[in-house]
């Protein structure tokens, strides 16, 4: 099972009303979606929420929902924050098996930029898409997918093909989509516009 266990109370009133009353009561209001039952409308105590969010390991991943001495595994796909105070302020978990595929989007990573050719010549990262969609375990979803960009020249473009999945991860979309380019800076484009002008005088 998960490791973050979040003990959840049922809420009686739903709606605005309902989810400042329970803020003022010291908790973070959200709803149980998923399966073949109706969402349920839950919360908890806004310290222990914290707590769980600032492991890094709640947001996307597996979590143990506990009521009373009920638990169950769910995923947390959302959670909204208080635009000022940065608090917890409303979140949405799903109910999953444990090992069933869920659709969920995990944040790319790049690694070894200075290995890349164009890179070291002035080229930029153009990162396309800084999260990717994809279908995985429940009980495996990865923490981010890394793509090496040793190698690199400007002009390249990295597809999701370039990223070595975890076993039983697939992305959500069946086509080679773009993720990132190695561009040209403009100051680099003009220099090699040049370079090549003063090679076709010297010819």
């Amino acid at each position: 099972m998960a490791e973050i266990v979040l003990n959840v109370e049922v809420r009686e009133r739903t709606g605005t009303g309902g989810a400042r009353e329970t803020r003022r009561a010291g908790k973070v209001p959200g709803v149980l979606y998923g399966g073949d039952k109706d969402p349920v409308a839950i919360s908890v105590r806004a310290n222990e929420f914290r707590k769980a969010l600032y492991t890094g390991k709640l947001l996307g991943h597996l979590v143990t929902l506990k009521h009373g001495d009920e638990t169950q595994p769910v995923i947390a796909k959302a959670i909204d924050m208080h635009p000022v105070t940065d608090e917890p302020w409303h979140f949405d978990l799903y109910r999953v098996d444990e090992h069933q595929a869920v659709k969920i989007s995990v944040p790319v990573h790049f690694k070894n930029q200075e290995a890349s050719p164009g890179l070291k010549r002035g080229g930029t990262l153009n990162i396309v898409r800084h999260e990717v969609e994809v279908m995985a375990p429940a009980d495996a979803i990865p923490e981010e997918l890394v793509c090496d960009l040793s190698g690199l020249e400007i002009g390249d473009t990295i597809r999701i093909s370039a990223f070595t999945l975890p076993k039983g991860v697939e992305p959500s979309m069946d086509r080679d989509f773009v993720v990132a380019t190695v561009a040209g800076s403009s100051a680099q484009a003009a220099e090699e516009a040049a370079e090549a002008a003063e090679e076709g005088q010297a010819e």
